[in-house]
């Protein structure tokens, strides 16, 4: 089966730095290109970023650009999303996902269970 474990959430004061990671197993981790979105409280599923399978391209939303970075050690399966300068606004719960392609359009077919970051002092 495959399973996607995110962990490193907490509560960090503003301005701080929180490293999530995603363990993945029960699928080729190196194939697939994967991503974070987060859920705030009261509001929709926000995409964050994603990476491709070999890890050499990124993208990201353009409110965390510049203050997170995506990465993944495809050795260890695993993903993981480096959060500096947060903000208030960043409190959410963080999920991993699986990506997949459709025509002109991306996908994830696999969510991990979420870890709740808060930003608060």
């Amino acid at each position: 089966d495959v399973q996607l474990q995110a962990c490193g959430g907490g509560v960090v004061q503003p301005g701080g730095s929180l490293r999530l990671s995603c363990a993945a197993c029960g699928f080729t981790f190196g194939s697939y290109d994967m991503g974070w979105v987060r859920r705030a409280p009261g509001k929709e599923p926000e995409w964050v970023s994603q990476i491709n399978s070999g890890g050499d391209s990124t993208t990201y939303t353009d409110s965390v650009k510049g203050q997170f970075t995506i990465s993944r050690d495809n050795a260890k399966n695993t993903l993981y999303l480096q959060m500096n300068k947060l903000k208030a606004e960043d409190t959410a719960v963080y999920y991993c996902e699986r990506l997949q392609y459709g025509l002109g359009y991306t996908f994830y077919d696999y969510r991990g269970q979420g870890t709740l970051v808060t930003v608060s002092s």
